[in-house]
Parts: structure tokens; C-alpha cells; sequence
């Protein structure tokens, strides 16, 4: 049984930054697309970043342009783990982060397009409340 659990979500001030784990069970990140999403309240799923090994060993990362700069993603293959490090948090970026994973030929950030969209991805965590505020 495949599970992606998050963690390291909270409240903090704009300018602070915050680590998100997403770990990995019932699947080896292998050739895996992992994503990171986002939602706001009233607002729809947005894509954050998204972390995949190709075939020669080389690592791609794909980031939305709000994040580009103050967001990095990585992956641990010996823990099963991929943290999306948060730096210069600003007020917009409040939402519930997801990590997503899938493994199918093509999913998530393997498209052609960068991140995919969040049906490019089969399993999904519960998701952590990241809520920048002063």
C-alpha cells in the first residue's frame, strides 16, 4: 500500500522559512515524479515544484515562477524522502501543501510541460497547513 506523508507545515511570519517532508512508503522513489501542490482556500491546486531521476542519473526539478528562488526541492533515496525547503515565505503562499507521487511512463513532471497537472499524479499525501502571517 503506497502512502506519501507530510510534515514540518506551521505558522510563521513573512520573511521566516519552513522544511516540508514528504515520506515515502509501499514504493521506491526510483524514476518517480514526486510534486509539490498547494492550496488556498477558495482557490485551485497549484503546483509547486516537482523532482524526478532521468535515465542517465540526472536529477530535474521544475518550479512554478512564484517559488523560483526561495524554494528548492530534494529527495533523499535512502530515507524514501523529498523536502521542499521554504525560504522568504510570503503571506501567498498560505495553503495546504500536498506531496504527490507517480511512477507511471509520463507522469507528473516526465510531461513535456514541467510540474503536470495534479491528475498526472496517482497517490497523494494528507497534506500540512503552511500559514505565513504577521
Amino acid at each position: 500500500q503506497v502512502q506519501l506523508v507530510e510534515s514540518g507545515g506551521g505558522l510563521v511570519q513573512p520573511g521566516d522559512s519552513l522544511r516540508l517532508s514528504c515520506a515515502a512508503s509501499g514504493f521506491t522513489l526510483g524514476y518517480a515524479a514526486i510534486g509539490w501542490f498547494r492550496q488556498a482556500p477558495g482557490k485551485e491546486r497549484e503546483g509547486v515544484s516537482c523532482i524526478r531521476r532521468g535515465h542517465g542519473g540526472t536529477y530535474y526539478v521544475y518550479y512554478t515562477d512564484s517559488v523560483k528562488g526561495r524554494f528548492t526541492v530534494s529527495r533523499d533515496n535512502a530515507k524514501n524522502m523529498v523536502d521542499l525547503q521554504m525560504n522568504s515565505l510570503k503571506p501567498e503562499d498560505t495553503a495546504v501543501y500536498y506531496c504527490a507521487a507517480d511512477s507511471t511512463p509520463g507522469s507528473g513532471c516526465w510531461n513535456p510541460g514541467g510540474i503536470g497537472p495534479p491528475d498526472s499524479y496517482k497517490y497523494w499525501g494528507q497534506g500540512t497547513q503552511v500559514t505565513v502571517s504577521s
